[in-house]
């Protein structure tokens, strides 16, 4: 399995123990198992601390709910002490309230967040990381938005090759009115209870969640429907709720039992064992009076391509039908409708689609919304004025590596239009021309036709354009220099719930899982959680060497080192960069004062000129003298 196919939510969850429980949650899911003692997983350390570091990593994570209160008022307690607390809230919980507070959306609107305090946030992670193997076992393939190893480009993949291989070139449009804020409770329960969780604590736990008051402008309201837009456990629970559509609509074509033909397993290129069912759906086809349709859906917003208008006309009725009376769901007319690709765009996660013809076929034709390309322009332009307006070296700095960010993430989102170059060719133009201008103003700021290229990335990404410009020996990104790049569907063997090797999680030879092991569950002896969190870290970053020697660490011969040591009454930094793993001989030399000792050490680690180097940096940011 390559390097990409694991990422880092799926190795904490190896490092921390819990890896070989969650994924025998997934199977037994999928074997449709009801699962009715789930807190004892809920609450245990391993989940507590899994938890913890999973939302402590996210900027989120400083923003403070009504009390007050961010992360690293949870960082000052030891480990036992959080989980503790944690099973205490547990015990009869009751939310803080939620601070609402609102953000602004691409169209000129707002869009309301809640946020729940740092602790209600530890504690739907807890609950988020133990249900989601469960539903991830229930949840319909083409299903993408907010799910593992899933992505905006896996549902256009899957849009393309409805319209460029299937040739269904009629889609049903459905635009659910205020989703989020209307989600009802009830049914919500219910259809946890139906994915096979039926543990009553777990569902008084979510069922207070839901209920938790909301406070914004000092008045507080009681929400009677909706789960709140920011809460880490509301996008699982909102594909709970559509998960029911995704598989109603699947019944009516794809996933409908019938005598003839048949399904059966076969195995891919790749050795991964699939479900073929072409036999049965051509048997479908040829022989009932079924109509195709199929589901694509990220988060709320989803398309269902159908063969013709006929279809598509009643798929909208059934389906705007059902949405009102299963779900208590209503519709905005005026953004809902079927569209006929050969005609017309449709509009799905920031891309407009179309069927063009190719010699006897069709194929897609892509661009940017208009929307996204207004939105992209605006901020491209803004990034290159403060650019071209800066201050001094560090402001110039910090705003072009900004502003490279910037073009990166845009082109790598994006490039998965097929017109995706002439869509930034229009973007690009302006800011190509205020980059050429540049040299003939009062701005004193030297935009170069060359230069040198440090980034690798940039370099292997952008290195050949033409378009290349240098201000103070800084490359800026070029707009313009995109080219498309065909989406791709997500890999069947990518699965974050499916039991993986030791070697498919690429840990280096040097870490041991004895010392990992040994971390976590002798974490409650450090002085705080983000020590212990962080000391563990930083075992991983170095490969389990020393940061000096480069040789394995061992047990015995293990000491953390804080680089910067405590001063006057202030608590120490036991941040991650402030953390370093030694040998117990290296750390000896570094904070030794007297001369015997210091040779000693010296002469026993036979230090070469870059690892003595180290040592005397490490003993100057302590305040020592230099060896």
């Amino acid at each position: 399995m390559t390097k990409e196919t694991v990422n880092k939510s799926e190795k904490n969850m190896y490092r921390y123990g819990l890896q070989e429980k969650l994924c025998n949650l997934y199977e037994q899911s999928r074997q449709g198992k009801q699962f009715r003692h789930l807190m004892k997983l809920i609450v245990s350390e391993e989940n507590v601390v899994l938890a913890y570091r999973n939302i402590c990593k996210n900027k989120g994570s400083f923003t403070a709910g009504v009390d007050g209160k961010i992360i690293t008022d949870i960082q000052k307690y030891p480990i036992e002490k959080v989980v503790e607390k944690v099973r205490n809230k547990l015990q009869f919980y009751q939310p803080k309230q939620v601070r609402r507070v609102y953000i602004d959306k691409g169209n000129g609107k707002q869009r309301p967040l809640g946020i729940p305090s740092i602790w209600d946030r530890l504690i739907q992670q807890c609950v988020l990381q133990v249900l989601e193997p469960i539903c991830e076992a229930k949840f319909h393939e083409r299903s993408n938005g907010f799910r593992p190893y899933r992505s905006a480009q896996n549902a256009i993949a899957q849009c393309y090759k409805m319209i460029q291989l299937q040739n269904l070139h009629y889609v049903v449009d459905v635009d659910i009115k205020g989703f989020f804020d209307n989600i009802n409770h009830a049914k919500l329960i219910r259809q946890i209870w139906a994915m096979g969780i039926q543990d009553l604590k777990v569902l008084a736990i979510i069922r207070a969640m839901l209920k938790a008051d909301i406070l914004f402008n000092d008045i507080v309201t009681s929400p009677e429907t909706g789960t709140p837009q920011g809460g880490i456990l509301s996008p699982l629970l909102s594909n709970i709720v559509l998960n029911e559509l995704d598989w109603w609509v699947a019944s009516q074509w794809e996933m409908m039992p019938t005598r003839v033909g048949r399904e059966y397993s076969k195995t891919d290129k790749k050795g991964n064992v699939v479900i073929d069912r072409s036999q049965k759906w051509t048997m479908l086809r040829e022989k009932s009076e079924l109509k195709e349709i199929y589901i694509v859906r990220y988060a709320d917003d989803f398309k269902i391509f159908c063969r013709d208008y006929h279809t598509a006309n009643k798929t909208y009725t059934a389906v705007v039908k059902w949405l009102k009376e299963r779900l208590s769901l209503d519709i905005s007319e005026e953004k809902s409708g079927i569209t006929n690709l050969k005609k017309n765009y449709m509009e799905f996660l920031g891309l407009k689609i179309r069927a063009v013809p190719k010699g006897k076929k069709f194929a897609v034709k892509s661009h940017m919304t208009n929307k996204a390309k207004t939105r992209a322009k605006k901020k491209v332009a803004e990034s290159t004025k403060r650019i071209l307006n800066h201050n001094d070296q560090k402001s110039l700095d910090k705003n072009i590596s900004l502003h490279n960010s910037l073009i990166c993430g845009l082109h790598n989102y994006y490039k998965m239009a097929t017109h995706v170059s002439a869509d930034f060719a229009e973007i690009g133009y302006p800011i190509q021309k205020m980059l050429s201008g540049a040299n003939h103003n009062s701005r004193q700021c030297s935009v170069e036709k060359s230069g040198e290229i440090r980034s690798r990335f940039i370099a292997d990404n952008y290195g050949k354009s033409k378009q290349m410009r240098w201000i103070h020996d800084r490359p800026i990104i070029p707009v313009a220099y995109v080219q498309h790049e065909y989406p791709k569907y997500k890999r069947r063997e990518i699965n974050k719930y499916v039991l993986k090797s030791e070697a498919e999680y690429h840990v280096p030879n040097s870490i041991s899982f004895e010392i990992i092991r040994y971390l976590m569950e002798n974490a409650y002896k450090w002085e705080s959680i983000e020590f212990a969190d962080n000391m563990l870290s930083r075992y991983i970053a170095q490969k389990g060497n020393c940061a000096v020697t480069h040789k394995p660490l061992r047990l015995h011969n293990m000491e953390c080192h804080h680089i910067k040591p405590r001063q006057g009454g202030r608590r120490e930094d036991n941040s991650y960069r402030n953390l370093v793993l030694l040998c117990t001989e290296a750390h000896k030399l570094i904070t030794a004062t007297r001369k015997e000792t210091i040779e000693k050490y010296v002469q026993m680690l036979n230090l070469d000129e870059k690892q003595l180097a180290k040592i005397n940096k490490f003993r100057k940011l302590a305040g020592m003298a230099e060896i």
